[in-house]
């Protein structure tokens, strides 16, 4: 795929990679005051690399790097020869697509459009992906470098904040790998999401500035230009002696440009592409404005176009803010469906084959605005009428769900969609009006029915609903867990559901072992080979070799071994950005995600609450020493999940220093979550927090990574968790808690938050000593609004669902002191974990929704 955009590989001023520059002599690496990282090893067999392959790598790298970033050997930073490395490996990668799978144009490509592609840091999985780690360690050796420090450099792309994104960035490996010719399409935020430091405990919110030195990695496409309009009017005229046709013309324009970022397979037998837009304005400097000393209103309109691609999730709490976010889904939209388009245009002719050649998969409601978008192009750029246009879009897009929250199903104000898009609001009108007709026409014309399934709600303001408007616009509707997918027939789509029942299929997440197995934890998956041979490296089924050891004390003993190891690198990554020491002896129970109510982190700090207590009144118990190990962002308008992050910091501040509990009780926060911290945590995870409320998280990946990486998960039947229970044993899994009958049966009863705490001491003791300002003495009333909210309304049941989690969480203490039972589970957990991976969820998708051929 990645050849059609590859024609101009070599940037100018690029030595080719084929030219022997002037030997420059290596130097040794300057010493440093703080220890180097550890070097990453490889998860395929270190055989040793040619000769021939290290020296070609060498100078490859020393070419990039004096001739395409102007830097001496000796004046090198690690950042440089990061740079360098990555531009000596794209080299590799462009020839890799262009003798691959994806240098013919394919019978049928898929275009997967998401606002959030968290991808992390590239350099180690190419090299992975490649085979090149060790040629790599080798070339750079050579030259006075080490590898785990370049990789070090590598900034974390700030394309993503949480699981929506790094889902994406895993489905797009996953296609590579299974050489499914694709393209992701984003945006290319300057800053994405924010940077998070924790002062006192309160989060901090600073631009994130991955792009500060460039981005290696990616070409600038300013050819591949798209035109996205706002505002204006909408006119009319004639066509033809029987049809109107309508003419937009907006007020505003900004220009969408391409940005490739190449995708690569699992042994480089395919590549993909990433296209990124990045905001730009052709709307010129004033400089009459600029001259007479109005600088800011000289440039006003060329900053209110490009502030579309400087922030992830800019916060909707203004009208503003609220008008920012559609703009951005609007523009990421727009430009996509141009491209594919005009691509398919050059290949095929005509769009009337668009569905047999293109399948568009919409992730969440964000590109929703493709339904009308699509309609208005196929109907205004390309004269098809209103019949046709709607079969092509509805056999061409899909839409994939990922919430049951109504928040997070997004409606935007009729308003502003008439103001900033008036064409596409009257589309949705009448996509509306027909759908709404047909209902008539079937006698199903009651007032509550057509409330339930209008595309404008009326209730509150009149708002559009885009997650129906992207069900009635799509081929197939998906959820992503079996769980997830039967409650959208039930709860948020069941009128919808009602009216086609097929539309609604499942396809249960997965995760990318190449990054989460292979790189993440190099160890575990080289004894892995060692047990049950390669093949586990291309077949993740082959893990299930892993059971016939798991009884066996010498491989339980080694693999205690490898995540004790893990554990004292952690120990040293807290030590480093909290000065929190640690006992890696101890149990290390995680729970990182992004910082929600549903998620629950609050049920999991007030238990530790509860567990400080019972130490304090019982020191002398033989307690199971632990580490409560958090971190996540919140986003910034969210008071009450940044009122969880301090009270956690406040928590941990009495905790660790009260010498009562010393050696057995430890919390962390570690701040500024991202995939290279998660890729330290999960290896040295013991337990899995994974405590949402019941029938709230859609899946979940987290708990997907840490399962495979060997930790026990501590959860609710809630998402994925209950298809983890189904794979690994319900007695390798810790479950607690209501289901999500349970949770929906509760609720409905008045009152239940106040009989659950009157009917726990536990709970009432510790929500009690929150309440005193123990945690908060300079400000005792500080986290009155958490515990008001779980004395009046408690909306995710954590005050009913407390003492059956007190009570799991010390099964899990006397099953911590029994290593043989743990690490044998643990190692089943790994072993059998096969069936999440993302190539099962994207050859699922591909057979059964996309009809796109795999491999």
């Amino acid at each position: 795929m990645l050849n059609e955009t590859l024609s101009a590989s070599r940037r100018t001023g690029e030595a080719d990679a084929s030219a022997t520059p002037a030997q420059a002599p290596a130097k040794p690496a300057p010493e440093k005051a703080t220890p180097a990282p550890k070097p990453q090893a490889s998860a395929v067999p270190k055989a040793a690399p040619s000769p021939e392959l290290v020296v070609a790598l060498r100078e490859d790298i020393r070419a990039k790097l004096i001739y395409a970033l102007g830097k001496s050997v000796e004046a090198a930073r690690e950042r440089d020869w990061f740079a360098a490395t990555a531009l000596a490996l794209r080299d590799r990668i462009v020839d890799a697509a262009r003798g691959g799978t994806g240098a013919q144009v394919p019978e049928k490509r898929v275009y997967y459009l998401s606002l959030e592609f968290l991808i992390g840091r590239l350099l180690s999985d190419a090299l992975n992906n490649l085979g090149l780690v060790e040629a790599t360690r080798a070339a750079l050796r050579d030259l006075g470098v080490d590898l785990g420090e370049v990789e070090e450099a590598e900034p974390d792309a700030a394309l993503g904040n949480g699981g929506l994104g790094r889902l994406a960035a895993c489905f797009m490996e996953s296609m590579a790998s299974l050489s499914i010719p694709a393209m992701g399409y984003g945006i290319r935020y300057d800053h994405g999401i924010f940077r998070q430091s924790l002062e006192d405990g309160w989060q901090r919110e600073a631009p994130e500035t991955w792009l500060a030195e460039g981005n290696p990695w990616e070409f600038a496409r300013p050819e591949a230009t798209y035109t996205i309009g706002f505002g204006g009017h909408v006119t009319m005229s004639a066509h033809g002696e029987h049809h109107i046709r309508r003419h937009w013309h907006p007020a505003e324009t900004v220009n969408a440009v391409a940005y490739d970022l190449p995708v690569v397979g699992w042994r480089g037998r395919h590549v993909n592409t990433l296209r990124l837009w990045k905001a730009e304005s052709d709307a010129p400097v004033e400089l009459a404005r600029f001259n007479a000393g109005d600088h800011i209103g000289a440039v006003a309109g060329r900053a209110r176009a490009e502030a579309i691609s400087r922030v992830l999730y800019p916060s909707d709490s203004s009208a503003e803010g609220q008008e920012l976010r559609l703009r951005q889904e609007y523009f990421f939209t727009s430009a996509s469906l141009q491209d594919l388009l005009r691509r398919h245009v050059a290949e095929r002719g005509s769009l009337r084959s668009l569905p047999d050649h293109a399948a568009i998969q919409l992730n969440d409601t964000h590109p929703a605005i493709a339904v009308p978008e699509l309609m208005r192009l196929l109907m205004e750029e390309h004269d098809f009428s209103w019949e046709d246009a709607w079969h092509i879009t509805t056999s061409t897009l899909n839409y994939t769900n990922h919430t049951l929250l109504p928040e997070a199903l997004e409606t935007w104000p009729v308003e502003l969609m008439e103001r900033l898009l008036p064409r596409h609001m009257q589309i949705i009108y009448l996509i509306n009006w027909i759908h709404l007709e047909e209902q008539a026409k079937l006698g199903r014309n009651e007032a509550e029915h057509v409330a339930a399934v209008s595309l404008i709600d009326e209730s509150h303001g009149r708002r559009v609903r885009m997650g129906p408007l992207a069900f009635h616009g799509s081929h197939r509707v998906n959820g992503v867990s079996a769980l997830h997918s039967a409650l959208l027939k039930t709860t948020v789509f069941k009128d919808l559901h009602a009216l086609d029942p097929e539309r609604i299929v499942n396809k249960t997440n997965g995760i990318t072992f190449r990054r989460w197995l292979h790189n993440a934890n190099p160890e575990l998956t080289a004894l892995a080979v060692e047990t049950v041979g390669e093949r586990v490296l291309d077949d993740p089924s082959a893990l299930r070799g892993l059971e016939a050891v798991a009884e066996d004390p010498e491989f339980r003993t080694r693999y205690a071994a490898m995540r004790k190891a893990r554990k004292k690198e952690l120990a040293r990554v807290i030590a480093e950005r909290t000065g929190i020491a640690v006992d890696p002896a101890a149990l290390f129970d995680v729970q990182i995600k992004r910082i929600h109510e549903y998620k629950r982190q609050l049920l999991n700090i007030i238990e530790t609450v509860a567990l400080y207590q019972a130490i304090k009144m019982a020191p002398l118990k033989d307690w199971t020493p632990r580490v409560k190990i958090f971190a996540g962002k919140a986003a910034p308008s969210y008071v009450q999940a940044k009122l969880i992050i301090k009270l956690a910091s406040d928590v941990a501040k009495v905790v660790n220093d009260d010498p009562d509990v010393a050696g057995r009780l430890k919390v962390v926060f570690l701040p500024n979550y991202s995939v290279s911290l998660a890729e330290k945590i999960i290896p040295a995870a013991d337990l899995s927090e994974q405590i949402s409320t019941a029938g709230m998280e859609a899946s979940g990946t987290g708990n997907m990574k840490l399962a495979l990486n060997g930790a026990l998960t501590v959860g609710t039947l809630d998402g994925a968790n209950i298809e983890i229970k189904d794979h690994v044993g319900a007695e390798n899994i810790f479950i607690f808690g209501l289901d999500a009958a349970g949770v929906q049966a509760r609720a409905a009863e008045p009152g239940y938050m106040t009989r659950a705490i009157e009917g726990s001491p536990r709970l009432a003791a510790a929500l009690a000593a929150i309440e005193s300002g123990l945690f908060s003495p300079d400000d005792p009333g500080r986290f009155r609004p958490l515990t008001d909210e779980l004395r009046h309304r408690d909306h995710y049941l954590t005050t009913v669902d407390f003492d059956d989690y007190w009570r799991v969480q010390r099964e899990i203490d006397a099953a911590w002191k029994r290593p043989a039972a743990w690490w044998r589970s643990a190692i089943l957990n790994t072993a059998r974990m096969a069936w999440f991976s993302s190539d099962r969820s994207m050859r699922e998708y591909a057979e059964e929704i996309w009809n796109v051929k795999v491999g």
